[in-house]
């Protein structure tokens, strides 16, 4: 019994990181990325290894797949790839989010002094006056699920979390 309670456990907080990435396809697509994911997974024990896609590979009259190829491809999960973690990594592909690594890095380009935060005003501010101008109300929805101190600062680093994960407010 308490397995059950742990595999549901785990189930619950695999899929509440990016839970909002089931909303960005339509059942179909998700049905058919289901598929796939079986067809991948090999062994059917419910991860992607490298010795399933070694196999599906061979399937595909593809031998001799290097290891290192294999390897980076898993590495884009950042951990074990179940269904959620495939259909995110889909989900960033398809929608051109960019990894989480690389908007932290944008990030730090306007904290110069490493504080993990950048001023709520001044980055209104830049993303209402550079490049791509966001309006008041994108300004507004944007800020809506960053997580702002009482001193107006944005934790940058849990917003990368909460852009490239969900936001895990929206499930309430």
């Amino acid at each position: 019994m308490a397995s059950k309670k742990a595999a549901a456990k785990r189930g619950k907080t695999a899929q509440r990181g990016s839970s909002n990435v089931f909303s960005m396809f339509e059942q179909s697509q998700i049905q058919e990325f289901k598929e796939a994911f079986g067809c991948i997974d090999q062994d059917r024990d419910g991860v992607i290894k490298k010795q399933d896609l070694k196999e599906t590979y061979s399937q595909l009259g593809k031998l001799n797949v290097p290891d290192e190829e294999l390897e980076a491809m898993l590495a884009e999960g950042k951990g074990p790839i179940n269904f959620t973690v495939f259909l995110t990594l889909f989900g960033e592909k398809l929608n051109g989010t960019d990894p989480e690594e690389t908007i932290l890095n944008a990030f730090k380009l306007f904290d110069p002094n490493g504080t993990g935060f950048v001023n709520k005003d001044e980055f209104k501010r830049l993303l209402m006056n550079q490049a791509d101008k966001f309006n008041t109300e994108e300004v507004e929805q944007a800020f809506s699920v960053a997580p702002i101190d009482v001193s107006g600062n944005i934790d940058y680093k849990s917003l990368c979390y909460i852009i490239t994960h969900g936001d895990e407010k929206e499930e309430s």
